[in-house]
């Protein structure tokens, strides 16, 4: 199974395993990390946002129109953000690294 890295906001790192063809989202979710997910990933929110790991950033396939439209609410913003909804884990992302912002927007809360 491939493994990912979620590295927090205090500084710790939670190594994850998961099968292949999981989004990060539900991965966190399913090992109880803070990423919040608010539209429960169908690309509506910018709260499941995450930074890749530069080494990383140039596997991963290309964001879509849509991904960087969300992306440009998020807070904290940078070269390599995408939305956790919209990687799915696969056996060439195994050791794939991520760090969650210390915040983020919700825009789906009045």
């Amino acid at each position: 199974m491939p493994r990912v890295t979620f590295r927090m906001p205090d500084g710790s790192a939670r190594n994850c395993e998961a099968p292949a063809g999981e989004t990060l989202l539900h991965i966190a979710w399913d090992n109880d990390i803070g990423i919040e997910g608010a539209c429960e990933g169908v690309m509506a929110c910018s709260t499941c946002h995450v930074v890749v790991d530069p080494a990383w950033a140039g596997r991963l396939p290309p964001p879509e129109e849509e991904e960087l439209e969300m992306l440009d609410l998020a807070w904290g913003l940078t070269a390599t953000s995408r939305l956790g909804c919209q990687i799915v884990l696969t056996e060439a992302l195994d050791g794939l690294a991520v760090s969650l912002p210390a915040e983020t927007r919700n825009l789906l809360d009045g």
